[in-house]
């Protein structure tokens, strides 16, 4: 069976995910939904140690199915995709790197606040902080991480992902696009329904009564664990 199954993968001679193209891209994407997550998970569980001298595993997730935060994966994403497509100066790609982490995140913060009416973190109280909605030292972070993706670790998976077996590789992007493309529907339309609870209406149709069972607040605050309601 494994014989057979190695036979039929090598009769597979397309290059799967050539160049910058959207499966190339949104395996990356879901890649940073991933990483964003287990980084702030361990930058948390390091400060919770620090502060209580005891072990803590955070909850930093952006959707509510899966271990993943699309506000890293689409700012990877589109930092690789903009800056990745020519060679650039490590100096420059730091540069420009800063200055779009730092424009994504302040932009999905003012969206979150507009649309859904919430606040998943607020900078109010940082240092160099800009609006509450990204800082100075944050966007240098940004910058650093951009260059090294882009002139590290991009060159790497890109070669990585190119290896994948088309016959592999094309279902596990339509696996991957139909699962998070519901996962986010799901999450921000369950975020906009506890926005509508926390101002005092009723569900309209038979969906906002079903997201009022399944996914109450108490259940939301154990995923979104720095959500807070703006007024």
């Amino acid at each position: 069976m494994i014989k057979k199954f190695t036979e039929w993968l090598k009769r597979d001679d397309k290059v799967f995910a050539e160049g910058m193209c959207f499966s190339k891209m949104f395996i990356i994407f879901v890649i940073g939904c991933f990483i964003g997550v287990l980084h702030e998970n361990i930058l948390g569980c390091i400060k919770h140690f620090i502060k209580y001298h005891e072990f803590f595993w955070p909850s930093h997730k952006g959707v509510i199915y899966g271990p993943f935060n699309p506000l890293y994966g689409a700012g990877i994403a589109f930092i690789i995709y903009i800056l990745g497509k020519k060679k650039t100066h490590p100096i420059k790609t730091i540069l420009y790197g800063a200055l779009l982490g730092g424009a994504i995140e302040y932009v999905i913060s003012y969206l979150m606040e507009l649309v859904l009416g919430v606040a998943s973190w607020d900078y109010s109280n940082y240092f160099l902080n800009i609006n509450g909605r990204t800082t100075i030292p944050y966007m240098i972070f940004w910058g650093l991480a951009s260059a090294l993706l882009v002139h590290v670790i991009y060159p790497f998976l890109s070669k990585f992902i190119e290896k994948i077996p088309s016959k592999i590789g094309k279902p596990l992007v339509v696996f991957l696009v139909i699962f998070m493309t519901l996962n986010m529907f799901i999450s921000f339309t369950a975020l906009g329904r506890a926005t509508l609870r926390n101002y005092g209406y009723e569900p309209f149709t038979f969906l906002g009564e079903f997201y009022d069972l399944v996914y109450p607040d108490e259940y939301l605050k154990t995923i979104y664990t720095n959500m807070k309601f703006v007024k």
